[in-house]
């Protein structure tokens, strides 16, 4: 478990990061809808993972190059935007939770389960 000093760099990485993807002029990353989800940051704030959802994704290879291309650039606007011992090197990943859980829920709605007949008991 992360300690709370940690977790506020989490927040304040991923506030940070969270506007500054909408500022990249890449068309490989402007594909679809891209959020960040979650950020773990290691203790030594050497290492940074970034958990990135993308609704309406057409390629997830392209997608990873841009982001990879567009790495340098946002770590130099982190270091920017937050004072830190570290600027953190930022490792990207895919997280298909949410489209996964969409998934799911079509399932779910697709089932042809009837509703239990009344057997006419009143509680």
């Amino acid at each position: 478990m992360a300690s709370n000093k940690i977790q506020r760099i989490n927040e304040d990485i991923q506030r940070v990061l969270s506007d500054r993807l909408r500022e990249i002029k890449d068309p490989r990353v402007r594909q679809g809808m891209a959020s960040i989800v979650a950020v773990d940051t290691t203790g030594d704030l050497r290492w940074c993972k970034v958990y990135i959802s993308v609704l309406g994704l057409e390629s997830e290879k392209e997608f990873m190059k841009g982001l990879k291309s567009a790495s340098g650039w946002l770590r130099r606007e982190l270091g920017n935007a937050l004072s830190l011992r570290y600027t953190p090197e930022l490792v990207f990943q895919l997280d298909k939770s949410i489209e996964y859980g969409a998934h799911i829920n079509t399932v779910i709605n697709s089932l042809d389960i009837s509703p239990e007949e009344d057997d006419g008991d009143e509680y």
